[in-house]
């Protein structure tokens, strides 16, 4: 099983950090527009989580999301990470995201991603907290280290329920695989544009269950210019020297001119559906409860 996701927010985000460059929004656009029809043209159905601010500012993306007939998911309002929020904060944020993202789309929303994959292990009320607010599929647990955290110690990267005080989520974690003896992931963001294509496709062949997940920015050809210190820190919330922001810049820029069109092949080359879709394939009853 291969599950599809994009996470939604870059037009927010540029407005928010760049004060909604034409250029960039129209390469924005432009991407968009092709990823919808790629997924018309193979008859794939993705799940797309966008923040709630995408419903509220830029309506017509969701609508479009939810006309093409994929699943609208929630990431959150303003794409604030969960490691910056308290128990009350989630509650507000993932409830005003999801009213406004429900309004706009006309379909019910139940599955959720957090930005930055940011439910770890210091912060398992979130299970909790999401559920009560009717979130039913999570996809946030990223399960080894990563620039931001991730979830360490988390047991397993394939299909499981997380429980928190009684609270259950069905859980989607990232697909890891192992290079060089470490645990990494290959099916998305950074690592999915640095990888050979026949990397990523030989493990998803191997595997019984992988996760893919862009963002629309990952896709769009050309350098991505060198953020300044503000700039970086608002985005990344930590510390925005020399080092760190040169780093992001050669990740963001590694191969980015072909990864779109690596995704297309991989679409063409494997069967794909979205959460919703895993959700009804998946039989809950032979996976494991995870307690945090």
């Amino acid at each position: 099983m291969n599950i599809l996701t994009f996470d939604i927010e870059e037009w927010f985000l540029e407005q928010k950090l760049y004060g909604g460059r034409p250029e960039r929004f129209r390469q924005i656009d432009d991407v968009f527009a092709r990823v919808l029809d790629t997924l018309d043209e193979r008859g794939t159905k993705a799940t797309f989580f966008c923040i709630g601010r995408m419903a509220t500012d830029y309506p017509q993306v969701v609508r479009q999301i939810a006309a093409r007939g994929h699943e609208v998911g929630c990431h959150s309002h303003e794409h604030e990470w969960l490691s910056k929020m308290d128990a009350q904060t989630l509650r507000n944020d993932t409830m005003t995201a999801i009213r406004a993202l429900e309004d706009v789309a006309g379909q019910q929303v139940v599955s959720y991603r957090a930005p930055a994959f940011s439910i770890t292990r210091d912060n398992p009320w979130a299970v909790e907290v999401l559920a009560g607010c009717g979130i039913r599929n999570d996809a946030s647990i990223f399960p080894t280290s990563r620039a931001y955290g991730g979830y360490q110690h988390f047991p397993q990267d394939t299909p499981c329920t997380i429980s928190y005080h009684g609270s259950e989520l069905r859980e989607f974690p990232i697909s890891l695989t192992t290079v060089l003896g470490k645990s990494m992931a290959y099916s998305g963001g950074g690592y999915f544009r640095l990888l050979p294509y026949w990397f990523v496709s030989r493990t998803l062949a191997r595997r019984d269950y992988n996760i893919c997940y862009f963002h629309l920015v990952d896709l769009i050809s050309g350098k991505i210019k060198l953020k300044s210190r503000k700039e970086y820190e608002d985005y990344f919330h930590e510390p925005g020297t020399l080092k760190n922001r040169l780093v992001r810049y050669v990740k963001a820029n590694a191969t980015s001119g072909d990864a779109y069109g690596k995704m297309v092949r991989l679409l063409a080359a494997h069967p794909f559906v979205s959460v919703a879709e895993a959700v009804k394939h998946t039989d809950w009853n032979k996976t494991n409860t995870i307690g945090l």
